[in-house]
């Protein structure tokens, strides 16, 4: 059962990393799916703490990413037109359920929003647009940094010598 779980634990490791920039997938919580599969080998010493500390950080993730681009739109001047728009975009965008509609959506529903408030300032609108689409940016890396840890978790506990190596050097 340890071989079992040790492979499901590196298959959903790596398919939770490609799911972070891949927006059908759920990767941050592939990833912790990874870690809990690691738990449950008979070698692990992953501790129940760890466990909930690692869902929290993932839960956490998970909204920032759902609620940074209504927040970049607003920092990058727009109203609360432009991040509805930015909102709307991306639940359109995650519906089409591919990369391409969930970064150019809230891109897109930002412009949008701007321009239904107000069609004569074209260039504010397209600055929020921006703001949304680093906003993709910043979560999708908020969502890999915390894949990548997980994944060095789950490599110390199965390699025991990579563990000794991250310790050493960190």
């Amino acid at each position: 059962m340890d071989i079992f779980l040790s492979i499901s634990a590196i298959l959903l490791v790596i398919i939770g990393i490609i799911g972070c920039i891949v927006p059908a997938l759920p990767g941050q919580f592939l990833s912790y799916g990874a870690l809990l599969c690691c738990y449950f080998c008979s070698y692990s010493d992953i501790s129940t703490s760890t466990l909930w500390i690692y869902l929290a950080l993932t839960i956490v993730v998970s909204i920032i990413d759902f609620l940074l681009p209504a927040y970049f739109a607003k920092l990058f001047g727009g109203s609360k037109a432009g991040e509805r728009g930015a909102t709307a975009g991306l639940i359109v965008g995650m519906l089409l359920g591919s990369v391409i509609g969930a970064i150019i959506g809230p891109f897109i529903g930002a412009i949008v929003g701007e321009l239904i408030k107000d069609n004569s300032d074209v260039g504010r609108a397209v600055k929020v647009g921006i703001g949304s689409f680093l906003s993709f940016l910043v979560g999708t890396g908020f969502k890999v940094i915390l894949s990548l840890v997980i994944l060095i978790k789950i490599f110390s506990e199965l390699f025991p010598a990579i563990g000794d190596w991250f310790s050493n050097i960190f």
